[in-house]
């Protein structure tokens, strides 16, 4: 089998190609930090960001904050939530369905606008109520879900505030870290025009919105007065770059025209290294997988899915990454407490057809969505002609359809019940149970609830999953998701391939990132020495 697919080598071309690239910062005595996103355009920055998690780790938890944040500060351990625009929550203890969250005392959005109650229900409709006049059909549509639970909120006073859900909700915490708090007084004054709140965006986070040249880049300044003195950022300019092809993203560092490249192409690495860039590489929950339609078409067939994960050489996978992904067989990585025992598919090319023969689908054609680039799709195009050629010698007929990463994340928020799609590469983050199990696998989550693409049912999984999300007993409840998700693996309702080790390179001249378990990074921390 061969593995030497990665295209992207740096050459003359590529590095003539970036002197076509504008990519000049003011000149001044101030620091600045050059990040190369893998993302084909800006992130949408008026606190409801695309493209992914990248658009919520470059263009999200920089200028925003929400109730709770994820602690980012460990590469040891998988990052969790901590307090945030919230100091504290508790579970009513005579009512399930009613939280409280307290919130923090003397912060203030970029503008001046105080953060309270008043301020955190304005938010709550803007998302959630339709018919108020600050309601965003975009904003719903991309955070929608993490308030699909809740029926209504309410100020206690100024400082506190209830939430009431439609079901026991013990994790509903997780999903208040990804609803960001945006200015409600900044909105009201433009008459609830967010194109021009795009031009004066204001968030409470430890960067502020400075210019945007379209398509090109994002410029953020830090924000001296941020709430949370630890995470003032260290350096004074934060300039956000598109750049989709991994070959410029490495180009671009070893020119001094970036400090700082997300996925380096595995093969440009030692060329990086040579050069003195640091390459961190560090787990998280993350899987590249192939999402499946499970309710009708050739996956809705088990012994189907089944043949396909015997179909992948795994290891080949890894080799072609050169060691910066490992295998995958779960949607969850082991370090996480929900992993349980999943089968473990070996390679086995004759196994997988006489499965396809089994089910009377030989050859089996199906039909995969892939994206170009994009947040987690590590190297999208050499790696699905890989499993495509691994897929095709074990019986299927794979017909790979490529497009940008935003038409795929489309593609995924309209589910695959109306998919042309047979499967879809979408790498996922299952960064908590929320993610991970609840809401990937009930049959209650599937579109336009949340992330149940494929429209997986299974009775047992559904009443397991409710009685998690009722459990506010830690150990319970893990105890609870693990049984479930060890269901939902042994039915392989995904193609499981490989989980990315998340490398990264800087420039030696950056001291200071914490590279976290996480699909967010905490960017504050960093030194841009001389």
């Amino acid at each position: 089998m061969k593995v030497s697919r990665l295209r992207g080598m740096l050459s003359v071309a590529a590095l003539a190609a970036l002197t076509g690239l504008s990519m000049a910062v003011p000149a001044s005595a101030e620091t600045v930090l050059r990040v190369a996103m893998t993302a084909a355009d800006i992130p949408d920055w008026t606190g409801a960001p695309d493209q992914g998690y990248e658009g919520y780790r470059f263009a999200g938890y920089t200028m925003y904050d929400a109730l709770a944040l994820w602690d980012l500060s460990s590469s040891d351990k998988a990052a969790d939530i901590v307090p945030g625009l919230a100091t504290s929550w508790e579970i009513d203890p005579a009512d399930p369905l009613t939280w409280t969250f307290h919130l923090r005392e003397g912060v203030t959005y970029h503008d001046g606008c105080p953060w309270n109650a008043d301020s955190a229900l304005w938010n709550f409709d803007r998302v959630k109520t339709s018919g108020s006049p600050q309601f965003n059909a975009r904003h719903a549509g991309m955070q929608g879900w993490a308030v699909a639970s809740l029926t209504s909120w309410e100020k206690v006073d100024d400082l506190t505030i209830k939430l009431h859900t439609n079901v026991p909700s013990s994790m509903l915490p997780y999903s208040m870290a990804m609803l960001y708090m945006i200015s409600n007084c900044e909105v009201e004054k433009l008459g609830n025009d967010y194109t021009k709140f795009a031009e004066h965006p204001a968030g409470t986070g430890p960067y502020m919105f400075d210019k945007l040249v379209p398509h090109e880049r994002l410029e953020l300044v830090k924000n001296p007065n941020y709430w949370n003195k630890d995470r003032i950022p260290k350096h004074d300019r934060l300039v956000l770059l598109p750049m989709p092809e991994a070959s410029t993203r490495a180009a671009a560092l070893l020119s001094g025209q970036v400090d700082f490249v997300e996925a380096p192409s595995p093969d440009t690495i030692p060329a990086l290294k040579q050069a003195g860039m640091n390459i961190i590489t560090v787990p998280y929950p993350h899987n590249w997988d192939y999402l499946l339609k499970v309710d009708k078409g050739p996956f809705s067939d088990v012994r189907v899915r089944k043949a396909a994960n015997m179909a992948i050489n795994r290891q080949d996978l890894v080799d072609m990454l050169q060691g910066v992904a490992t295998p995958a067989y779960n949607t969850l990585i082991e370090s996480q407490p929900w992993y349980g025992t999943p089968p473990v598919y070996a390679y086995d090319t004759e196994g997988a057809k006489k499965l396809l023969e089994e089910a009377g689908c030989m050859p089996c054609k199906v039909k995969i969505g892939i994206s170009t680039s994009g947040s987690g799709q590590m190297q999208p195009l050499p790696m699905n002609e890989l499993v495509k050629e691994q897929m095709d010698e074990a019986g299927f007929d794979v017909e790979l359809v490529p497009m940008d990463w935003n038409a795929l994340i489309s593609v995924f928020f309209a589910g695959g019940a109306a998919s042309e799609f047979d499967g879809i590469n979408f790498s996922m983050a299952p960064i908590d149970a929320s993610q991970g199990v609840v809401n990937k696998w009930m049959s209650n989550m599937s579109t336009p609830n949340c992330c149940n693409w494929g429209s997986y049912k299974n009775p047992e999984v559904d009443k397991l999953g409710l009685e998690a999300m009722a459990e506010f007993d830690t150990a319970k409840r893990d105890a609870l998701l693990t049984e479930m998700n060890n269901l939902v693996m042994a039915d392989a309702p995904e193609l499981f391939i490989v989980h990315d080790l998340n490398p990264r390179a800087l420039s030696p001249k950056l001291s200071g990132f914490v590279q976290a378990q996480s699909w967010f990074q905490d960017l504050t921390p960093i030194v841009v020495n001389p």
